[in-house]
């Protein structure tokens, strides 16, 4: 405790400037998720307060963060269509979902995953943040100029047949579910079928527009209208938003550029009385949990979305982490991963059982905190505490901010967010692969591969198939550094190990020698298969030295297995030379010691084994 107020002024003047900077991301993000500016609100109070309290980072400041936003918008969009559009109705699982990410985060951190995040390849975290970027910049186009496809009255009635179809299949599955449904009477289907009003159908249509607008191919598809609709009010608040965003950077970067832009823009339509669209109206008071969390909990629900809710605590662990490096290297100290995975669960925990939206550490709002002063703990938790007051003393105020404001910050986020590091480097990335003429950087493909798969399809999923090929990649290129180290020749072609030198020359052409060195794992099995193939006819005796070889997968013993019954049946004896530990136990387990080498013939120097070559070997060339 004594430490936590060791530097009082800097901490409170650290997480005060934060949480002004986080205001209007957290009510973009918020609006961005599709669950309102509150739950933005609310993720960013308590995942600041509790991921600070008990995190591993002290000066880390935490909230909802854009790949965590985009990551969120998949999971309730296709919640909020599981429940015929009603996002009160799809809330509960909703948040169940964003519960057991954070209690999945604090597991991860229990168990010591921390330490590993750092293992992730940089082209997947290059391409999904990427990614992140375009996503965010590309389904803002829309609000950013007035056009909202649930409010296109044609493209709504385009859906009314297929609103009207769903309609009728859900009564038939209710009817199924109760038992009631008989095929030679449909009296109850008629009668329930009678009782659709023209405003049921209207709302499933808009559901049906709506969901045809999400994400970056949904908003291809409609921005054809909405270039054709455009509110030119709503197109010059988000413009002078982002121009605002921009150009006030040029000026000073003391006072945030975002909170300018928020605060000029809102106050000149709002004082003007502009007939412009507001966002949702952010509850005023205390935040009080959602008890609909617990009494409303099916496993089916949320079944679906198991791996969803483990990809947002694995995402919101290398967000947050990647934030702790950015972190220690300003302020010199070290941070601890596994307790900022606890603290970040706990913070994304509570801050589900309150309706927010979850979060990860924040690089930007946490070097503004460090730049202000911040050291320790206290900051994040005054961050945290600083936007409690705001929502309590404006929050009507805040509510008459302009969604096209909103739509222009999240503009300059997706802007931000995309990694141009990485995506400056690809033409000078070496062409490490071919495809028949054509070659290519592994790098490169990868990036791409999760840029345009999280962009048009799943991010989970392209995150997954990223690291999939960069494993395989890797593997690859492992399998051939080791291959190319042990290749097979014979004492002729060879520079000989320094104990070789006295080997008889007159049996250079009876006795082969391999050297292997490294792994043999599944990656360099395919170049030792080929011993069998490579020795000449004149050759007896292969000897195998496996001093260098400090492991073997179940892979390579195999491999080994059927190199030596393959050299057994061309009548070569097989002799091994400083067997170590590992190798030796995993033949021993399939019987290659004593079965295919006998004892004999397995030798802990090269001195002996030459000593045996020279009784045993005759020279016949």
């Amino acid at each position: 405790m004594k430490n936590l107020f060791s530097n009082l002024r800097g901490d409170l003047f650290g997480g005060i400037t934060a949480g002004i900077v986080a205001l209007p991301l957290a009510l973009a993000f918020g609006v961005s998720s599709g669950l309102g500016p509150s739950a933005g609100l609310y993720g960013a109070i308590f995942i600041s307060f509790f991921a600070a309290l008990f995190g591993g980072t002290n000066t880390q400041i935490s909230g909802p963060t854009a790949p965590m936003t985009a990551v969120s918008m998949v999971v309730i969009a296709g919640i909020v269509a599981a429940n015929d559009g009603s996002v009160e109705q799809a809330l509960p699982a909703i948040l169940i979902v964003f519960l057991l990410a954070g209690l999945m985060q604090i597991v991860l951190g229990l168990v010591g995953i921390g330490m590993y995040i750092r293992y992730i390849p940089y082209p997947v975290v290059s391409g999904f943040m990427t990614a992140i970027g375009v996503i965010i910049l590309v389904t803002q186009l829309l609000p950013a100029v007035g056009y909202y496809a649930k409010e296109d009255t044609e493209l709504v009635n385009r859906f009314k047949p297929q609103a009207e179809e769903i309609i009728l299949d859900n009564i038939l599955k209710e009817e199924a579910g109760e038992g009631i449904l008989v095929l030679e009477n449909f009296e109850e289907t008629i009668k329930r079928a009678s009782e659709i009003t023209e405003e049921n159908m209207l709302k499933e249509a808009k559901t049906l527009a709506k969901s045809e607008a999400s994400g970056v191919i949904g908003a291809f598809k409609v921005l054809p209208r909405a270039l054709k609709n455009i509110n030119w009010l709503e197109l010059i608040l988000a413009l002078s938003t982002i121009i605002i965003i921009y150009g006030f950077k040029r000026i000073t970067t003391t006072i945030p550029s975002t909170l300018v832009g928020l605060l000029l823009v809102s106050g000149v339509a709002y004082g003007f009385g502009l007939d412009y669209r507001p966002i949702e109206e952010i509850p005023s008071g205390f935040p009080v949990p959602n008890l609909e969390i617990f009494t409303k909990f099916s496993v089916g629900s949320i079944s679906p979305y198991i791996f969803t809710a483990l990809a947002l605590a694995l995402l919101g662990a290398i967000d947050s982490l990647l934030t702790s490096i950015v972190a220690d290297n300003m302020t010199k100290t070290k941070h601890k991963p596994n307790k900022e995975l606890i603290g970040q669960g706990i913070g994304n925990s509570i801050a589900a059982v309150f309706g927010g939206i979850p979060g990860a550490g924040a690089t930007i709002r946490t070097v503004v905190n460090i730049n202000a002063g911040g050291k320790t703990k206290l900051s994040g938790m005054v961050a945290g505490i600083m936007l409690l007051i705001i929502m309590l003393a404006l929050a009507p105020v805040a509510s008459q901010i302009p969604a096209a404001v909103l739509a222009g910050i999240l503009v300059t986020v997706g802007i931000g967010v995309m990694d141009y590091k990485g995506l400056k480097a690809i033409p000078s990335l070496p062409k490490d692969i071919k495809l028949g003429p054509i070659k290519f950087s592994s790098e490169v493909v990868i990036m791409l591969v999760v840029l345009v798969l999280s962009s048009v399809w799943d991010l989970v999923y392209a995150v997954g198939i990223g690291l999939v090929i960069a494993s395989l990649m890797f593997m690859k290129k492992m399998g051939d550094l080791t291959a190319e180290r042990s290749d097979v020749k014979s004492l002729s072609d060879e520079k000989a190990w320094a104990d070789e030198k006295d080997f008889p020359k007159n049996l250079t052409e009876e006795v082969f020698i391999k050297h292997l060195k490294g792994p043999l794992f599944f990656g360099s099995t395919s170049e030792f298969q080929a011993l069998a193939n490579q020795i000449p006819s004149t050759a007896n005796t292969v000897i195998i030295r496996l001093g260098r070889t400090q492991y073997m997968d179940q892979s390579g013993l195999y491999a080994m297995e059927d190199v030596i019954q393959e050299l057994y049946k061309n009548n070569v004896t097989v002799l091994m030379v400083d067997v170590l530990k590992q190798p030796r136990y995993m033949m021993e387990r399939i019987d290659i010691i004593p079965d295919l080498i006998p004892e004999e013939h397995i030798f802990d120097t090269f001195e002996e084994c030459l000593k045996w070559v020279k009784e045993n070997v005759k020279d016949e060339v």
